[in-house]
């Protein structure tokens, strides 16, 4: 008997390290910035509709912005515990692509829509945006009606940026500058540099120093506003509109060679261009969505700012330059 008990007993130690096994691999992890997983982002909402669907969990790692997101997996290599990275944009695909540590998606794109069309075989698009300087009404009688306004104008307000070598938005104001700018674009940066109030690794921290007062203009997006008049009932925050036209950000996601092997990667990506993930997007990211909504936008984004023709680097070219770039930038802000 006693030596029944004992075998009784491992089987079901055995059994239970089995079910514990499995448990722990019906899981997905997602690496992402943080203001996407903050209690007030689309994460815990998006966490919620997609484990209710495949009856898993859902674990979101937060960095500080887009471009830490790239940082960090450069960082762990084949080590990573993503399954999935999403809140990089089609400014870093092609760099993040070339580490070898992302996979073919496999999904049906039918319901993506961005601007330009989408037909990258890695990189999944969930929303996109254009980048502008939001500024406070009763601080800032005349915003900036250009890039150059902005960048040249010695007794302009000052500004709240993001950092390119951690954030998206600081990589697209970059990008921007250099458009408009070309070779001057260092001239442009000396220029701006003393109305530069604080240079912040991601988007939440800047935007809270300009809700706060503590600066009258910030870095964000066209869409930004709608946050306040919906969400707030707040009509002072406004985005200004540039001559110059405003530099496009698509933000996507991608399965990990790790996440290759989870079958909960794919069904999340497929999960993502539909209404599930896209219904969540406009009111919590802020964005305009890019796959399929149950309901039409709020009217409200329709006074958005929404360029016909956004200003726009190609892949190829930020990918060759991006580390020249920055190596500029940084040498003149910290002169």
């Amino acid at each position: 008997m006693r030596m029944i008990h004992t075998t009784l007993f491992a089987t079901t130690i055995l059994a239970a390290g089995t079910l514990a096994a499995a448990a722990q691999d019906n899981s997905l992890t997602i690496y992402t910035y943080e203001s996407f997983n903050a209690e007030w982002g689309p994460g815990p909402k998006v966490k919620e509709a997609f484990e209710a669907e495949c009856s898993c969990a859902v674990n979101f790692v937060g960095v500080a912005d887009g471009v830490a997101l790239l940082n960090r997996l450069k960082l762990e290599g084949n080590e990573t515990q993503a399954d999935i990275v999403l809140g990089l944009d089609t400014n870093l695909t092609l760099e993040a692509e070339a580490t070898g540590l992302f996979v073919p998606h496999g999904i049906d794109l039918a319901n993506v829509s961005v601007p330009g069309g989408w037909s990258d075989e890695t990189f999944v698009p969930y929303d996109y945006g254009y980048f502008a300087v939001v500024y406070d009404t009763q601080t800032v009688e005349t915003p900036p009606a250009s890039l150059k306004e902005l960048v040249e104008n010695a007794d302009g307000p000052k500004i709240a940026i993001q950092d390119p070598r951690t954030s998206t938005p600081g990589l697209g104001l970059l990008l921007w500058v250099k458009a408009v700018y070309g070779d001057n674009a260092a001239d442009a940066w000396a220029s701006l540099k003393n109305r530069v109030l604080t240079v912040t690794p991601g988007w939440s921290e800047s935007y809270g120093l300009f809700t706060s007062g503590e600066a009258q203009m910030v870095l964000s997006y066209t869409t930004s506003p709608a946050y306040h008049l919906i969400a707030e009932r707040e009509e002072r925050y406004k985005a200004a509109e540039f001559s110059e036209g405003h530099y496009i950000q698509i933000e996507v996601a991608g399965i990990t060679t790790k996440g290759s092997d989870n079958a909960l990667a794919a069904q999340f990506l497929q999960f993502m261009t539909g209404p599930g993930f896209q219904d969540v997007i406009p009111e919590t990211n802020w964005m305009f969505p890019a796959g399929a909504t149950t309901e039409p936008l709020n009217p409200v984004f329709a006074d958005m700012i929404r360029p016909d023709e956004p200003i726009v680097i190609d892949a190829e070219t930020v990918a060759a330059n991006r580390k020249a770039w920055i190596d500029e930038w940084l040498a003149v802000m910290s002169e």
